[in-house]
């Protein structure tokens, strides 16, 4: 740590825009426990500056089967709160898009994120998702929302980087996921050095590395317990910006069991085949479903804990250069 960064972390790190994550929560609302309702209340008791949650989210309770009375109460509770909300989504085609923008206009949200799942040859899939992006742009640019692309797992950072500064599209950035990296053959770190210009929001979890062949994947783990440069990540990208933060929303997304195997390899050749895949899911376990969702739920909740614990470390850390 430099006294440049370190004076930024003391600037900024107390005011963190720290944000609750639907997925953290994922089993729970797989059976309907927990509701998108219920996590504006758990992030304005953890005093978090917003919440993230996925259209599909709690099911058939989910935003997605919610009436405009039902969103617009949502709206209203997350304002009463304070609360900021994202929607997520889990595919970039018009009809995904258009539902989740809906969703997000309805509902107060402010941005929107969503990542490509195409199958075929890695110069036909960069073409499909930059029309897309065109899409997104022609029909949403103006609507108040802001659009990030998340790297998930299959497309590597150079190639997200060239996706968003050729699409002319001011409103539109990249989604860091401290692991989702790993399955497209790259590290954490490398990885945000290639993308740190275009992030303005973070999806914070640990992970366990599997090596699989000539690639790698990721089993997601409580935090503090994975083989991930947590610390020097959270750093780094607290630092992104110059004269004010760059990223805007750092997500708490503890998915503890969730794995993804390998997408991209060493020995692949220039134009790779993207296998098609399913949206992101956790299985629900064969048998202790009730204490597992109990720990599930404490999981999340030490997460923050341990997120603020890392912030309050580095802070420290920053202090100490300040003062040599």
């Amino acid at each position: 740590m430099d006294s440049i960064q370190a004076t930024k972390i003391v600037e900024r790190v107390a005011d963190l825009p720290l944000y609750l994550h639907a997925y953290a929560f994922h089993l729970n609302m797989r059976m309907e426990k927990i509701l998108p309702e219920d996590l504006l209340n758990i992030a304005s008791k953890q005093h978090l500056k917003g919440v993230k949650i996925h259209v599909v989210d709690g099911e058939s309770q989910s935003l997605r089967h919610a009436n405009d009375e039902r969103l617009a109460r949502f709206a209203a509770k997350a304002h009463q709160l304070e609360l900021d909300v994202h929607i997520e989504t889990s595919a970039s085609d018009a009809a995904t898009i258009d539902e989740a923008v809906q969703i997000a206009l309805k509902s107060g949200a402010t941005s929107v994120r969503f990542y490509p799942r195409y199958e075929g040859t890695l110069s036909d899939v960069m073409e499909t998702i930059a029309k897309d992006i065109q899409y997104i742009k022609a029909q949403y640019q103006h609507s108040g929302l802001t659009f990030t692309l998340e790297q998930h797992e299959d497309l590597q950072s150079h190639e997200l980087v060239q996706l968003v500064q050729q699409a002319d599209f001011p409103q539109l950035s990249l989604l860091f996921d401290f692991a989702n990296m790993i399955n497209a053959n790259e590290e954490p770190l490398d990885a945000l050095a290639v993308m740190g210009n275009e992030i303005t929001q973070v999806h914070i979890k640990d992970a366990l590395i599997t090596h699989e062949g000539e690639g790698r994947g990721h089993t997601a783990c409580i935090s503090g317990q994975g083989e991930l440069p947590f610390k020097e990540l959270l750093l780094q990208l607290i630092c992104l910006g110059e004269n004010k933060p760059q990223v805007t929303a750092f997500g708490l997304e503890e998915e503890v069991d969730y794995y993804a195997p390998a997408f991209r390899f060493t020995d692949e050749d220039s134009n790779p085949w993207i296998p098609l895949r399913e949206m992101s899911e956790t299985p629900l376990p064969t048998y202790g479903l009730d204490e597992r969702l109990n720990k599930e739920i404490v999981d999340a909740i030490n997460q923050i804990r341990y997120v603020r614990n890392i912030l309050s470390d580095i802070n420290k850390d920053a202090v100490n250069v300040i003062q040599k």
